[in-house]
């Protein structure tokens, strides 16, 4: 399967370079280039493309408001966003994810690196971050928010799916996860896509948000 990629920022020179590298992998094509938030969304909307690499600082709207717009919009449901900036501050980390991005990235990140996350939020896998950025990441999500939406109630959920849980806020990989419970990893997957389902939720990026929200996940645990 070819991935098709939409690339969202305001300059030239970047949106360019990252073509180039993107169209140099046999499974990647980038499908279309946005200047600006507004443009962002309206190109997803017209290619359906199954990731916007994105940046957060651009004109009209910026990136963090187009994640939402498209977060928002039922019929991409299968577009996924990565946020890749150069503002690696905490509170853009907690507000991309609050958006509904499926990653976030600093632009020095290395070129393996990003090829690597394109790929797996893609295919909806796992929340892709330094570990850095994971930190700030649970520490963001563990501080009351008075102006964020309510957290789910998690009453649906069984006690291995709430086990399930904790261990995607903690980065597992499926397979990890099915190490961990001693179960297979289809039957991992499974679970991970029936939690999704229950709590209404796209990726694995919203169930850590879910986790820490809920208080299941905590910072250095």
């Amino acid at each position: 399967m070819t991935i098709r990629v939409l690339l969202a920022d305001d300059q030239a020179l970047v949106r360019t370079s990252f073509r180039m590298l993107i169209e140099s992998e046999p499974d990647m094509s980038v499908v279309g280039e946005a200047a600006t938030g507004e443009e962002a969304v309206e190109l997803a909307r017209s290619t359906l493309a199954d990731v916007v690499l994105m940046d957060i600082r651009m004109p009209d709207m910026d990136g963090l408001a187009a994640t939402r717009a498209i977060s928002a919009d039922e019929d991409l449901a299968g577009v996924r966003v990565l946020i890749l900036t150069t503002f690696e501050a905490d509170e853009h980390v907690f507000q991309a994810l609050r958006a509904g991005a499926s990653g976030f990235l600093g632009k020095g990140v290395e070129l393996s690196y990003l090829l690597d996350a394109i790929r797996l939020i893609a295919h909806g896998e796992a929340l892709l971050s330094p570990m850095a950025t994971k930190a700030l990441i649970a520490h963001y999500l563990a501080t009351p928010d008075r102006t964020s939406a309510p957290a789910p109630e998690l009453t649906s959920l069984t006690e291995r799916e709430r086990q399930v849980l904790v261990l995607v806020a903690a980065g597992l990989s499926n397979n990890a996860i099915a190490e961990q419970l001693h179960v297979s990893p289809w039957t991992a997957k499974t679970h991970v896509n029936r939690i999704m389902t229950k709590l209404g939720v796209r990726d694995r990026a919203q169930l850590v948000v879910i986790a820490y929200q809920t208080g299941h996940a905590h910072p250095g645990a």
